[in-house]
């Protein structure tokens, strides 16, 4: 019981994230169904890859402890089902929780930290190539992680905004961070013209922010 309560302690002292990665959504099954029966698929892109979502642990070091959790049905995915996954991890972390959200995942944050009430403090909360709505989202739709209203709830919840976005970013418009700007106008704002969709091993401008 001892060593359990010293391995606690550790455990507390480590800055937490949480990270929620991206998906595909469809307006009904049927779309998700025709989606999947077209699809062609090439070994090479089914190969393991790095990916910074999984290197950030060990680019952060012993300070942190990173949690990648991951969403139900990703493929197709659906807000109310990521809703109820994702509050039993929060449930789970302290207060000063660090949240980054990556695609489909920025927008999942932005409109949960918009519309609920949250018992921890949240420290920090990046937005990494979120979409902000459907205009200009030429291969996909958001689906029911399209979010309503403002911003004002979510800036006072989700702690010191961040906000990344590629101007090469193909999946989703570089417009929609303009729109996140005008809306979170205190954010902390990274423009970059050659990271694409963030797709690489790593972000050292986020381990840099992580770790300020």
């Amino acid at each position: 019981m001892e060593g359990w309560g010293r391995r606690n302690k550790i455990m507390q002292n480590k800055q937490q994230i949480i990270i929620i990665h991206g998906g595909t959504t469809y307006e009904n099954y049927e779309e998700y169904f025709q989606s999947l029966s077209n699809l062609t698929l090439k070994l090479e892109k089914l190969q393991a890859k790095k990916d910074w979502k999984n290197e950030l642990q060990d680019q952060l070091g012993e300070g942190f402890i990173v949690y990648n959790p991951q969403m139900p049905n990703k493929q197709n995915a659906q807000y109310g089902e990521w809703k109820i996954f994702f509050e039993k991890v929060f449930n789970l972390v302290d207060d000063n929780v660090i949240l980054i959200g990556h695609s489909m995942g920025g927008i999942f944050l932005a409109k949960y930290l918009s519309e609920n009430e949250v018992t921890k403090k949240i420290q920090k909360t990046f937005l990494i190539s979120a979409p902000f709505d459907n205009e200009g989202m030429v291969h996909e739709t958001l689906g029911s992680f399209v979010r309503e209203g403002s911003l004002k709830d979510f800036e006072r919840r989700a702690g010191d905004v961040y906000l990344y976005h590629s101007e090469d970013d193909r999946v989703v418009p570089f417009d929609h961070m303009e729109k996140y700007k005008k809306e979170l106008p205190h954010a902390r704002v990274w423009v970059f013209q050659d990271r694409g969709h963030f797709k690489q091993e790593e972000i050292v401008e986020l381990v840099g922010d992580l770790k300020r």
